[in-house]
């Protein structure tokens, strides 16, 4: 059975950092896509970013330059600094490989003063 758990999330204020992680079982992680979306209230899930199978990081334009992707040990964390109150949202994690396709539950972040 594959399962994502997020983790990480919690109020933080603007300019600060936090750290998620996704630790999954039942997959291997370097075989998969893993991304990361995250979602607003009111407002559509959106892409954050995401790592490939390959390795290889890609980054919506306002998580460029303040989030990183890395992938050690089977978890996927995305290392979130200088957090702004649009980036409130709930974060969740998602494995895909050919028509397969896993979420997890979501971690909520706050940035708020």
């Amino acid at each position: 059975q594959v399962q994502l758990v997020e983790s990480g999330g919690g109020l933080v204020q603007p300019g600060g950092s936090l750290r998620l992680s996704c630790v999954t079982s039942g997959i291997i992680v370097y075989a998969f896509h893993m991304d990361w979306y995250r979602q607003a209230p009111g407002r559509q899930r959106e892409f954050v970013a995401r790592i490939t199978s390959g390795g290889n990081a890609h980054y919506s334009d306002f998580a460029r330059g303040r989030f990183t992707l890395s992938r050690p040990n089977n978890t996927m964390y995305l290392q979130m600094n200088d957090l702004q109150p649009n980036d409130t949202a709930v974060y969740y994690c998602r494995a895909t490989r050919s028509s397969n396709e896993y979420w997890g539950q979501g971690t909520q972040v706050t940035v708020s003063s």
